[in-house]
């Protein structure tokens, strides 16, 4: 009984090109030269079809399990332990929990078929790109912080001092550096204090960007037209000689964007697996957690320079960073504020 073998459009096309060397029709340089390889792999293809015929171009591996196919008891352990542990995590973040906390190592892309296979995740289907030009990164670590908050149900429902958080995260444009405080709502005395923080730790950047929410901009008719009308935020960073840019869209400030998209993913599930239920621990998990975020994500500015400015004896930060109303003194020394007298 005969074998059938098939071969691919490839392997006919080297099989009829040998073949005619084989009979005279075209020398051995130019078989080499039409299959893009060597005199010397010619001669063995040459010897292969004079030893084997057809038959000998067909890939012995093909209909056979892969050499690199995993073991079904790894697989089933790995699947029952990614079902138990981490059913709503990704490949890539599955991966490095099972090597940090299981001391199981398993590469992304195998990892990647046996929650498919096992139905524990499927690919999204990705929406349609929107292209836009992309803003170069500043050159230099300081030069612009990008900030943000996102109320979030950080908890998953185990905090009972209500359903949601809010995150307050600034990120460096040159390095995407990541500094985040939690904080119970994004108001200009949270954000003040974010910024003490951090001004402290680090020093003042060049350009904080954020967006118009109102404790940022003043966002009233009247305000259009007068640049002198300010929020108590953009005040303070204009006494301590920062710059403030207002993004007009989401996509401006993409970078803080994506971050929270990142951290919605990744830090709940990390808040989950330490056991952490309130905003008070969740800030100093954050000091640990935060160092092995940036050195996972960080990458090397352009110019190694910081371009941090250092506080200065002027900048009074109980002073500047604290919320400020200016008042007439009437005749009768008396001033009038919120309806008090």
């Amino acid at each position: 009984m005969s074998k059938t073998v098939e071969l691919t459009e490839k392997e006919l096309r080297k099989l009829n090109t040998i073949k005619q060397l084989a009979e005279g029709i075209i020398k051995q340089s130019e078989a080499a030269e039409s299959l893009g390889i060597s005199d010397r792999q010619v001669r063995r293809l040459l010897i292969k079809y004079r030893d084997e015929g057809f038959e000998g171009f067909a890939n012995k591996s093909r209909g056979k399990p892969s050499n690199h196919q995993v073991d079904k008891y790894f697989k089933d352990k790995v699947a029952k332990l990614v079902k138990e542990r981490y059913p709503d995590f990704g490949p890539t973040f599955a991966s490095e929990k099972l090597q940090e906390l299981d001391d199981i190592s398993v590469p992304v892309s195998t990892l990647r078929r046996i929650m498919i296979e096992y139905e524990i995740w499927g690919e999204k289907k990705r929406k349609k790109p929107t292209y836009r030009t992309r803003r170069p990164r500043k050159p230099c670590y300081g030069d612009m912080e990008q900030f943000d908050g996102s109320s979030h149900d950080w908890f998953e429902g185990r905090y009972k001092g209500g359903e949601y958080t809010t995150l307050l995260a600034s990120i460096d444009d040159a390095t995407s550096r990541v500094n985040a405080w939690f904080s119970e709502y994004e108001g200009t005395v949270p954000v003040m204090k974010f910024w003490w923080r951090y001004f402290k730790k680090y020093g003042k950047p060049g350009i904080i960007y954020l967006d118009r929410h109102s404790p940022y901009k003043v966002n009233s008719k009247n305000a259009l037209d007068d640049d002198s009308i300010v929020s108590q935020f953009t005040r303070a960073m204009k006494e301590l000689g920062i710059e403030v840019i207002n993004a007009n869209t989401p996509q401006a400030k993409g970078r803080v964007e994506r971050l929270f998209g990142t951290l919605q993913d990744r830090l709940v599930k990390e808040l989950r697996l330490a056991g952490i239920n309130n905003p008070k621990d969740a800030n100093k998990f954050l000091q640990g957690y935060l160092p092995r975020f940036n050195a996972r994500f960080n990458v090397e500015a352009a110019n190694l320079a910081n371009t941090h400015m250092v506080l200065s004896k002027k900048d009074d930060l109980p002073s500047i960073l604290s919320e400020q109303a200016t008042r007439k003194v009437s005749r009768d020394f008396v001033i009038r504020f919120k309806n008090y007298w």
